[in-house]
C-alpha cells in the first residue's frame, strides 16, 4: 500500500505551502492584503497538516524517490515590484495546486479504504484549498494588467 508515500508527499507540499504563504505575504508588505491574506493562508494550511497528523500516525508517512520528483521547492524570495508580485503569486497557485490534486489522490484512497474519517478530513481540506486557488486566482488577476501593461 502506498498511502504512506502520498501522505509524506502531502505533508511535505502542505508545509512548503504555508512556509511560501508567509514568505509571500512577508516581502510583499507593500501591498496589504497580499501581506494580511497570505498569513491567515498559511495558518489555514498549518491545520491542514494539523488535521492529517492522527492519519499519519495511523499510517505512516514514508517517502520514495519517485514521488518526491513531485514535489515542489519553496520560496527561498521574493521578487521585488508589480512582476515579482505577479510571479511570487503564480509561484503560489503552483504550490497550491500540487496540493490540491494531492488531496485529491489521498481521497480515492480514503474511499476505497472506507476511511470515514480520512474522507472528512479530505473534504474539508478541498475546499479550504480551493477557496485558496481561487483568492490567488483572482489576486493574479488583479496583478497582471498593473505587471504587464503599466508597470516600469
Amino acid at each position: 500500500m502506498h498511502l504512506s508515500t502520498y501522505l509524506g508527499l502531502l505533508h511535505t507540499s502542505l508545509t512548503t505551502l504555508a512556509d511560501a504563504f508567509r514568505e509571500v505575504g512577508r516581502g510583499h508588505g507593500e501591498e496589504p492584503d497580499v501581506h494580511l491574506t497570505c498569513q491567515v493562508l498559511a495558518g489555514r494550511v498549518d491545520r491542514q497538516a494539523e488535521a492529517l497528523a492522527p492519519v499519519v500516525e495511523r499510517y505512516g508517512e514514508h517517502r520514495e524517490d519517485e514521488p518526491e520528483r513531485l514535489h515542489a521547492t519553496g520560496l527561498e524570495s521574493v521578487r521585488s515590484g508589480a512582476v515579482g508580485l505577479l510571479r511570487d503569486l503564480q509561484d503560489l497557485y503552483t504550490l497550491a495546486s500540487l496540493t490540491d490534486i494531492t488531496w485529491t489522490v489521498v481521497g480515492q484512497a480514503a474511499r476505497g479504504l472506507r476511511d470515514r474519517e480520512l474522507l472528512d478530513i479530505v473534504n474539508a481540506c478541498e475546499q479550504d484549498t480551493a477557496r485558496q486557488l481561487g483568492w490567488l486566482r483572482t489576486r493574479i488577476k488583479q496583478a497582471a494588467p498593473q505587471a504587464l501593461i503599466a508597470a516600469e
